[in-house]
């Protein structure tokens, strides 16, 4: 299920991608946040990607949905993981450039224009503005944290201090070049560079989430993403650069 857009209005210059399973608590104040947040960046669209969820998350985006006019709606009929859900998002989106954050409130959406910004200041070499969380609550997930963290930065040497940040900014065009696979968007930074592009860091400050609880794995638990760190660390190894290919004109016919 997606909405259908006005095919008159200007084509959005950014789209924002939220993907949800059972956060139908979260969903109002969110939007909420993300509109004021992205008003200077207009025209948007946010697309939020219902993951199979079992609760009033679809109900609550399809009323929402009914007065928000940027506001686009995907459902799974079964859920399909967060990477598949941010893929859900990108392949329907029409803006060149994506934001995606979690949609539980842990990502501050002001923090969207700053990343747009660290994008758009490098260029088109830099493919990727990565938030890196600071106050995270708990020792405990900042133990996991760091020992995954430095454990996938010293395999990868991706020069990221924190990967399982949600808010990111990217190019359209970048994404969809990247190897697609399961858990695709806690490796972006490593994966972004391995196809040329330039990767930036701005700090973002970690919320509490707003109601309930979490409905995705934590990479943070480093026994979780170890198959897929040995798969990315092999993908990065196999990268050849690849040739520039002209296609030759027609030779001039002889008279």
């Amino acid at each position: 299920m997606s909405t259908t857009t006005d095919p008159a209005a200007p084509p959005p210059r950014l789209s924002v991608v939220v993907p949800v399973k059972n956060e139908a608590g979260n969903i109002e104040t969110l939007v909420a946040e993300i509109g004021k947040a992205c008003d200077k960046l207009k025209p948007f669209e946010v697309i939020y990607v219902d993951d199979g969820s079992t609760d009033a998350t679809l109900p609550t985006l399809r009323a929402l949905q009914a007065k928000t006019p940027w506001l686009r709606v995907v459902h799974h009929d079964r859920s399909g993981g967060q990477s598949g859900a941010v893929r859900s998002g990108v392949l329907r989106a029409r803006a060149p450039v994506i934001a995606t954050l979690d949609g539980d409130g842990q990502n501050d959406p002001s923090f969207i224009p700053i990343l747009y910004a660290a994008l758009d200041q490098g260029g088109p070499g830099v493919g990727l503005a990565q938030g890196q969380r600071i106050g995270r609550k708990g020792a405990w997930k900042q133990l996991q944290s760091r020992i995954a963290n430095g454990v996938r930065g010293r395999i990868l040497k991706d020069a990221t201090r924190d990967t399982g940040c949600g808010l990111k900014l990217f190019r359209r065009e970048v994404y969809l070049a990247l190897p697609y696979f399961d858990a695709l968007h806690r490796f972006m930074p490593a994966l972004v560079t391995r196809e040329g592009f330039g990767v930036v860091h701005r700090d973002v400050v970690d919320r509490p989430r707003f109601t309930g609880r979490s409905n995705y794995g934590m990479f943070d638990r480093l026994w979780v993403g170890i198959l897929d760190l040995a798969g990315v660390w092999w993908l990065i190894r196999r990268r050849r650069p690849a040739p520039k290919a002209e296609e030759m004109p027609h030779s001039p016919k002889s008279p």
